[in-house]
């Protein structure tokens, strides 16, 4: 029998009733030994089939639990477990591989004009050197995607994208470039590390001469890292714990991770999996793609109001639809919220008033790490969504209270 589970197939073995005689024996061994190479060769296909990025060696050969991402191999978590890579970024420093992440270069005399319309903030405010939180409205009143854009140089852009949509990404980017400006996708030649946590800037400071504590947050500086030139450092991260983002040639890749666990080793330095990304970044409040915001959602129903620009003569797609939102209100809005009660909140279980009526669903939700503190996201009738206000999660059959938080 076959079934799938969390997107790999399994073959289970059958119960075989006991009976005498070494010929049934064997014949029960020759097929349980075929079940087990078929099951074998399945999952070493699907292994085969997905991406991987220049670090997947290295994560295998450290014990990683590694599970397709994206369409990549990537590490959930490491043998010491999420509790303890959450609390090492959040005391000490950690290293993500997030060499899965899209990038997009976008180029000429154009490429502000194009990105002005393609996206919902204000590029136009981005000098060289700066970085900004954006998303692509998606002509719905939704989100294509939430993204990062660089300004490298006057006329020359980087777009960091998020791994599951960088295919769909680029199609829109392509499809809306009717100002010519010059697109590449650099996806498959761009290596990325996120080196995170309150000591992560005194380790990085030890492998460069550029003077990484002058570099603001959202900003980026490009120089020589761990002997490696034009490696990009921003100061930019997915976890409110403080940090930079690396970009470098995959070429460089087992210099620069070699040298980061030499000098790491003085810093208490450990890799870190997806799964303590993603607590991370719930505990932080940042959206994730997928749940919190979507194809569905608009950036002021999702609190990215402060990303959506009004600005004299930026004509982005879905402007007016958007500024009506703003100025009439929403039905809905991305709240936090905090348990008040013991328990863990999970994507889809039901949020009610205190008369038990459905007012929205949870997106995100975790158990914080190190603590029993159940935290998580959810869309909710905006008349619900004020801050210390009561909600409930329905976990298990029972309503749980939790309060709104900032």
């Amino acid at each position: 029998m076959s079934f799938l589970s969390d997107g790999f197939l399994y073959l289970s073995l059958p119960r075989f009733p006991r009976r005498a005689g070494w010929l049934y024996e064997e014949k029960e061994l020759h097929l349980r030994t075929k079940i087990l190479k078929t099951r074998k060769a399945i999952l070493k296909k699907h292994d085969s089939m997905m991406k991987e990025t220049a670090f997947t060696v290295k994560h295998i050969a450290l014990g990683a639990k590694m599970h397709e991402f994206a369409g990549y191999n990537m590490p959930i978590e490491y043998p010491t477990g999420i509790t303890e890579e959450h609390l090492c970024v959040r005391n000490g420093v950690g290293v993500f591989d997030v060499s899965h992440m899209g990038e997009f270069w976008v180029k000429g005399p154009k490429a502000l004009d194009f990105l002005q319309r393609i996206t919902s903030n204000n590029v136009a405010a981005l000098a060289v050197g700066k970085v900004q939180y954006t998303c692509f409205p998606n002509g719905r009143g939704g989100i294509v995607d939430d993204l990062l854009v660089y300004r490298y140089e006057e006329e020359k852009y980087l777009l960091v994208v998020n791994a599951a949509n960088i295919e769909k990404d680029w199609a829109w980017c392509q499809a809306h470039n009717s100002f010519a400006a010059e697109l590449e996708n650099a996806s498959d030649h761009m290596a990325q590390l996120a080196v995170q946590g309150p000591r992560a800037t005194e380790l990085l400071q030890s492998l460069t001469d550029l003077p990484l504590s002058e570099i603001p947050y959202y900003s980026f500086r490009t120089g020589r890292f761990a002997g490696v030139d034009e490696v990009i450092l921003s100061n930019t991260g997915y976890t409110a714990a403080g940090g930079f983002e690396l970009y470098f040639y995959p070429e460089y890749a087992d210099r620069i991770w070699t040298a980061l666990f030499e000098a790491g080793e003085a810093y208490g330095l450990k890799p870190i999996g997806l799964g303590a990304r993603d607590t991370l970044r719930l505990e932080a409040g940042f959206c994730l793609y997928g749940n919190d915001i979507d194809d569905t959602t608009s950036p002021i129903e999702a609190g990215l109001g402060w990303i959506t620009k009004f600005v004299e003569g930026k004509d982005f797609i879905d402007r007016p639809f958007l500024e009506k939102q703003k100025a009439e209100g929403v039905a809905r809005r991305l709240m936090r919220f905090e348990l008040v009660e013991r328990g863990i909140p999970r994507q889809g279980y039901e949020i009610c008033n205190a008369e038990g009526g459905c007012i929205g669903r949870v997106t995100s939700g975790t158990l914080v790490p190190g603590t029993k503190k159940g935290i998580g996201m959810g869309y909710v009738a905006t008349e619900y969504a004020q801050t210390g206000g009561s909600i409930y999660i329905s976990i298990r059959n029972k309503k749980l209270e939790a309060r709104i938080v900032k």
